[in-house]
Protein backbone atom coordinates (compact mmCIF):
# COMPACT_ATOMS: atom_id res chain seq x y z
CA UNK A 1 0.00 0.00 0.00
CA UNK A 2 1.46 3.60 -0.51
CA UNK A 3 0.90 6.39 1.56
CA UNK A 4 0.75 9.98 0.39
CA UNK A 5 2.08 12.53 2.52
CA UNK A 6 0.99 16.22 1.69
CA UNK A 7 3.28 18.84 1.35
CA UNK A 8 1.84 20.51 4.94
CA UNK A 9 3.33 17.18 7.06
CA UNK A 10 6.55 17.05 5.05
CA UNK A 11 7.27 20.26 6.02
CA UNK A 12 5.81 19.44 10.20
CA UNK A 13 8.17 16.30 9.84
CA UNK A 14 11.35 17.70 8.62
CA UNK A 15 11.17 20.49 11.21
CA UNK A 16 10.21 18.22 13.56
CA UNK A 17 13.70 16.45 12.93
CA UNK A 18 16.02 19.13 12.29
CA UNK A 19 14.46 20.58 15.59
CA UNK A 20 16.49 17.13 17.45
CA UNK A 21 19.56 17.03 15.50
CA UNK A 22 21.22 20.03 16.65
CA UNK A 23 20.14 18.71 20.63
CA UNK A 24 21.47 15.83 19.42
CA UNK A 25 24.61 16.62 18.26
CA UNK A 26 24.62 19.30 21.65
CA UNK A 27 24.61 16.04 23.82
CA UNK A 28 27.52 14.38 22.25
CA UNK A 29 29.86 17.68 22.93
CA UNK A 30 32.15 16.95 25.83
CA UNK A 31 31.85 19.77 28.42
CA UNK A 32 34.86 22.31 28.30
CA UNK A 33 37.14 21.94 31.28
CA UNK A 34 37.20 24.35 33.96
CA UNK A 35 40.21 25.46 36.06
CA UNK A 36 39.56 26.24 39.61
CA UNK A 37 41.84 28.43 41.15
CA UNK A 38 42.18 28.86 45.25
CA UNK A 39 43.46 31.98 46.06
CA UNK A 40 43.83 33.33 49.83
CA UNK A 41 44.01 36.75 48.33
CA UNK A 42 41.92 39.23 46.49
CA UNK A 43 40.64 39.77 42.95
CA UNK A 44 42.99 42.84 42.89
CA UNK A 45 46.36 40.94 44.22
CA UNK A 46 45.36 38.43 41.52
CA UNK A 47 45.06 40.18 38.34
CA UNK A 48 48.81 40.25 37.78
CA UNK A 49 48.63 40.61 34.03
CA UNK A 50 52.65 38.95 33.55
CA UNK A 51 51.42 35.90 36.21
CA UNK A 52 48.18 35.49 34.01
CA UNK A 53 49.74 36.01 30.75
CA UNK A 54 52.51 33.10 31.30
CA UNK A 55 50.02 30.96 32.88
CA UNK A 56 47.98 31.14 29.82
CA UNK A 57 50.77 30.56 27.32
CA UNK A 58 51.75 27.90 29.32
CA UNK A 59 48.33 26.53 29.12
CA UNK A 60 48.67 27.24 25.18
CA UNK A 61 51.39 25.42 25.12
CA UNK A 62 48.91 22.39 25.79
CA UNK A 63 46.29 23.77 23.16
CA UNK A 64 44.13 25.30 25.88
CA UNK A 65 42.84 28.89 25.26
CA UNK A 66 40.52 30.45 28.06
CA UNK A 67 36.92 31.03 26.67
CA UNK A 68 37.34 28.86 23.72
CA UNK A 69 38.05 25.25 25.02
CA UNK A 70 38.59 25.85 29.00
CA UNK A 71 37.34 28.11 31.44
CA UNK A 72 38.33 29.89 34.78
CA UNK A 73 36.61 30.18 38.07
CA UNK A 74 37.90 31.98 41.20
CA UNK A 75 37.46 31.65 44.70
CA UNK A 76 39.08 34.29 47.03
CA UNK A 77 39.29 34.28 50.89
CA UNK A 78 40.37 38.05 50.59
CA UNK A 79 42.73 37.21 53.19
CA UNK A 80 40.95 35.39 55.27
CA UNK A 81 42.39 32.32 55.61
CA UNK A 82 39.64 30.29 57.60
CA UNK A 83 37.39 30.61 54.47
CA UNK A 84 39.67 28.26 52.05
CA UNK A 85 38.14 25.07 53.32
CA UNK A 86 34.46 26.17 52.15
CA UNK A 87 35.64 27.76 49.00
CA UNK A 88 37.77 24.71 47.98
CA UNK A 89 34.39 22.90 48.97
CA UNK A 90 32.51 24.85 46.68
CA UNK A 91 34.94 24.25 43.70
CA UNK A 92 34.51 20.12 44.59
CA UNK A 93 30.45 21.04 44.27
CA UNK A 94 31.11 23.27 41.11
CA UNK A 95 32.88 19.64 39.69
CA UNK A 96 36.01 21.38 38.03
CA UNK A 97 38.40 19.37 36.13
CA UNK A 98 41.64 20.76 38.43
CA UNK A 99 41.84 23.12 41.00
CA UNK A 100 44.91 25.09 41.56
CA UNK A 101 45.75 26.55 44.87
CA UNK A 102 48.37 29.49 44.60
CA UNK A 103 49.32 28.95 48.38
CA UNK A 104 50.00 26.73 51.11
CA UNK A 105 47.06 27.40 53.16
CA UNK A 106 44.66 27.14 49.83
CA UNK A 107 46.72 23.39 48.87
CA UNK A 108 45.93 22.19 52.61
CA UNK A 109 42.13 23.26 52.23
CA UNK A 110 42.19 21.58 48.47
CA UNK A 111 43.77 18.90 49.72
CA UNK A 112 41.25 18.19 52.64
CA UNK A 113 38.80 18.75 50.61
CA UNK A 114 39.27 16.28 47.65
CA UNK A 115 41.36 12.69 46.98
CA UNK A 116 39.96 12.69 43.22
CA UNK A 117 40.11 15.65 41.75
CA UNK A 118 43.40 16.94 39.97
CA UNK A 119 45.38 19.10 42.39
CA UNK A 120 48.10 21.79 40.24
CA UNK A 121 49.77 24.15 42.98
CA UNK A 122 52.03 26.88 43.29
CA UNK A 123 53.58 27.33 46.61
CA UNK A 124 56.54 29.10 48.05
CA UNK A 125 56.69 27.39 51.19
CA UNK A 126 59.62 24.98 52.72
CA UNK A 127 58.79 21.59 51.90
CA UNK A 128 59.62 20.47 54.81
CA UNK A 129 56.67 21.91 56.30
CA UNK A 130 54.43 19.81 54.02
CA UNK A 131 54.97 16.00 54.61
CA UNK A 132 55.20 14.90 51.03
CA UNK A 133 54.78 17.63 49.29
CA UNK A 134 58.30 17.03 47.36
CA UNK A 135 56.43 14.04 45.91
CA UNK A 136 53.03 14.97 46.19
CA UNK A 137 51.38 11.87 44.73
CA UNK A 138 47.97 11.46 45.18
CA UNK A 139 45.95 13.46 43.24
CA UNK A 140 48.59 16.23 43.38
CA UNK A 141 51.11 17.78 41.66
CA UNK A 142 52.66 21.46 40.84
CA UNK A 143 55.46 23.82 41.45
CA UNK A 144 57.59 24.80 44.17
CA UNK A 145 59.30 28.16 44.65
CA UNK A 146 61.22 27.71 47.87
CA UNK A 147 64.97 27.83 47.75
CA UNK A 148 66.72 26.84 50.94
CA UNK A 149 69.55 29.35 49.95
CA UNK A 150 67.20 32.74 49.17
CA UNK A 151 67.70 34.31 52.46
CA UNK A 152 71.57 33.83 52.15
CA UNK A 153 71.81 35.13 48.45
CA UNK A 154 69.29 37.89 49.27
CA UNK A 155 71.61 39.04 52.40
CA UNK A 156 74.71 38.78 50.34
CA UNK A 157 73.48 41.13 47.39
CA UNK A 158 72.43 43.39 50.47
CA UNK A 159 76.04 43.45 52.46
CA UNK A 160 76.95 44.41 48.20
CA UNK A 161 74.81 47.25 48.32
CA UNK A 162 75.17 48.66 51.80
CA UNK A 163 78.64 47.16 53.42
CA UNK A 164 78.59 49.27 56.06
CA UNK A 165 75.58 47.81 57.34
CA UNK A 166 75.43 46.21 60.51
CA UNK A 167 71.79 46.31 62.68
CA UNK A 168 69.51 44.64 60.57
CA UNK A 169 65.65 45.08 60.94
CA UNK A 170 64.09 41.74 60.04
CA UNK A 171 59.87 42.17 59.25
CA UNK A 172 57.74 39.09 59.69
CA UNK A 173 54.13 37.80 59.29
CA UNK A 174 53.30 36.48 62.67
CA UNK A 175 50.63 34.04 61.02
CA UNK A 176 52.45 33.57 58.06
CA UNK A 177 53.32 30.21 57.02
CA UNK A 178 57.57 31.75 56.58
CA UNK A 179 57.47 33.69 59.33
CA UNK A 180 59.44 30.93 61.22
CA UNK A 181 61.38 29.92 58.56
CA UNK A 182 62.27 33.36 57.28
CA UNK A 183 63.48 34.05 61.09
CA UNK A 184 65.36 30.82 60.90
CA UNK A 185 67.36 30.83 57.90
CA UNK A 186 68.24 34.73 58.47
CA UNK A 187 69.44 34.23 61.96
CA UNK A 188 71.56 31.14 60.34
CA UNK A 189 73.16 33.25 57.43
CA UNK A 190 73.99 36.87 59.05
CA UNK A 191 76.37 36.60 61.73
CA UNK A 192 78.86 35.56 58.76
CA UNK A 193 77.84 38.72 56.97
CA UNK A 194 78.05 40.70 59.74
CA UNK A 195 75.00 41.61 60.37
CA UNK A 196 72.80 41.75 63.87
CA UNK A 197 69.45 40.83 63.49
CA UNK A 198 66.32 42.56 65.07
CA UNK A 199 63.19 41.09 64.48
CA UNK A 200 59.92 42.51 64.18
CA UNK A 201 56.22 41.40 63.35
CA UNK A 202 53.23 42.59 61.55
CA UNK A 203 50.11 41.08 60.47
CA UNK A 204 48.23 44.47 59.32
CA UNK A 205 48.51 47.87 57.91
CA UNK A 206 48.70 49.40 61.43
CA UNK A 207 51.31 46.55 63.01
CA UNK A 208 53.37 47.85 59.35
CA UNK A 209 53.02 51.39 60.48
CA UNK A 210 54.23 50.55 64.35
CA UNK A 211 57.20 48.06 63.37
CA UNK A 212 58.38 51.53 60.85
CA UNK A 213 58.03 53.94 63.76
CA UNK A 214 60.49 51.93 65.82
CA UNK A 215 62.80 52.81 63.46
CA UNK A 216 63.40 55.69 64.72
CA UNK A 217 64.95 54.81 67.67
CA UNK A 218 66.14 51.70 67.08
CA UNK A 219 68.12 53.25 63.79
CA UNK A 220 68.85 50.05 61.82
CA UNK A 221 71.11 50.35 58.37
CA UNK A 222 69.00 47.97 56.58
CA UNK A 223 65.66 45.98 56.11
CA UNK A 224 64.85 42.44 55.35
CA UNK A 225 61.32 41.76 54.21
CA UNK A 226 60.12 38.18 54.85
CA UNK A 227 58.38 36.47 51.78
CA UNK A 228 54.90 36.55 52.52
CA UNK A 229 51.39 36.83 50.69
CA UNK A 230 49.75 39.72 53.09
CA UNK A 231 53.45 42.24 52.73
CA UNK A 232 52.87 41.55 48.86
CA UNK A 233 49.65 43.05 49.29
CA UNK A 234 50.87 45.45 50.94
CA UNK A 235 54.21 46.20 49.21
CA UNK A 236 53.41 50.12 47.94
CA UNK A 237 52.95 50.96 51.75
CA UNK A 238 56.30 48.56 52.60
CA UNK A 239 57.82 50.48 50.01
CA UNK A 240 56.99 54.05 50.73
CA UNK A 241 57.85 53.71 54.12
CA UNK A 242 61.27 52.18 53.69
CA UNK A 243 62.24 55.39 51.49
CA UNK A 244 60.45 57.84 54.01
CA UNK A 245 62.59 56.20 56.60
CA UNK A 246 65.39 55.78 54.71
CA UNK A 247 66.16 52.62 55.08
CA UNK A 248 67.61 50.61 52.69
CA UNK A 249 65.23 46.89 52.18
CA UNK A 250 65.95 43.87 50.42
CA UNK A 251 61.95 42.24 49.25
CA UNK A 252 60.86 38.89 48.39
CA UNK A 253 59.54 40.10 45.05
CA UNK A 254 60.02 41.70 41.28
CA UNK A 255 56.68 43.60 42.17
CA UNK A 256 57.94 45.21 45.41
CA UNK A 257 61.15 47.01 43.27
CA UNK A 258 58.27 48.27 40.45
CA UNK A 259 56.37 50.14 43.41
CA UNK A 260 59.94 51.67 44.59
CA UNK A 261 61.18 48.86 46.82
CA UNK A 262 65.20 49.11 46.59
CA UNK A 263 65.80 46.16 45.80
CA UNK A 264 64.31 42.01 45.11
CA UNK A 265 65.86 38.60 44.55
CA UNK A 266 63.42 35.87 43.94
CA UNK A 267 62.19 33.01 41.71
CA UNK A 268 61.42 34.48 38.83
CA UNK A 269 57.03 34.21 38.77
CA UNK A 270 56.40 34.46 34.82
CA UNK A 271 58.72 31.72 34.52
CA UNK A 272 57.03 29.72 37.16
CA UNK A 273 53.43 30.31 36.30
CA UNK A 274 54.27 29.45 32.96
CA UNK A 275 55.27 26.14 34.18
CA UNK A 276 52.09 26.03 36.09
CA UNK A 277 50.09 26.71 33.13
CA UNK A 278 51.98 23.56 31.47
CA UNK A 279 51.42 21.19 34.19
CA UNK A 280 47.52 22.56 34.43
CA UNK A 281 47.52 21.39 30.56
CA UNK A 282 49.18 18.35 30.98
CA UNK A 283 46.60 17.04 33.37
CA UNK A 284 43.70 18.44 31.20
CA UNK A 285 44.77 15.98 28.70
CA UNK A 286 44.76 13.09 31.28
CA UNK A 287 48.16 13.33 32.86
CA UNK A 288 47.60 11.61 36.37
CA UNK A 289 49.43 14.11 39.14
CA UNK A 290 51.74 11.31 40.48
CA UNK A 291 53.43 11.05 37.02
CA UNK A 292 54.21 14.72 37.23
CA UNK A 293 57.46 15.45 40.04
CA UNK A 294 56.82 18.55 41.51
CA UNK A 295 58.88 20.78 39.95
CA UNK A 296 61.44 23.32 41.94
CA UNK A 297 62.51 27.12 40.23
CA UNK A 298 65.39 27.02 38.47
CA UNK A 299 65.31 30.89 37.60
CA UNK A 300 65.72 33.69 40.02
CA UNK A 301 65.74 37.12 39.34
CA UNK A 302 67.43 40.51 40.39
CA UNK A 303 65.65 43.53 40.77
CA UNK A 304 67.02 46.75 41.34
CA UNK A 305 65.54 50.50 41.41
CA UNK A 306 67.57 52.92 40.94
CA UNK A 307 65.88 55.62 41.42
CA UNK A 308 65.07 54.66 45.03
CA UNK A 309 68.71 54.00 45.64
CA UNK A 310 69.53 57.67 44.21
CA UNK A 311 66.77 59.06 46.73
CA UNK A 312 68.57 56.96 49.76
CA UNK A 313 72.45 58.15 48.84
CA UNK A 314 73.11 55.06 47.68
CA UNK A 315 75.79 54.32 44.94
CA UNK A 316 75.26 51.00 43.30
CA UNK A 317 78.12 49.26 42.36
CA UNK A 318 78.97 49.00 38.78
CA UNK A 319 79.17 44.78 39.28
CA UNK A 320 76.03 44.83 41.57
CA UNK A 321 74.08 46.62 38.33
CA UNK A 322 76.11 43.96 35.61
CA UNK A 323 74.16 41.34 37.43
CA UNK A 324 71.06 42.32 37.61
CA UNK A 325 68.39 41.00 35.12
CA UNK A 326 66.26 44.58 35.76
CA UNK A 327 67.18 47.94 36.43
CA UNK A 328 64.09 50.21 36.89
CA UNK A 329 65.16 53.71 36.75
Amino acid sequence: MTVTIGRRELLAALGSASATWPLAASAQQPAMPVIGFLDPTSPDAFADPGRLRAFRQGLKDATYVEGENVAFVHRFAEYQTDRLPELATELVRRQVTVIVPLASDALAAARAATATIPIVFIVAEDPVLWPGLSRAGGNVTGINLYSAELPTKRLELLRELVPTATRLAVLVNPTGPNAETTRTDVAAAAPALGFQIHVLSAGTSREIDLAFATFERERPDALFVGPDLFFAARRVQLAHLATRYAIPATYSGRDYAAVGGLMSYAPNIADAWRQLGVYTGRVLKGAKPPDLPVLQSSKFELVINAQTATMLNLTVPPSLLARADEVIE
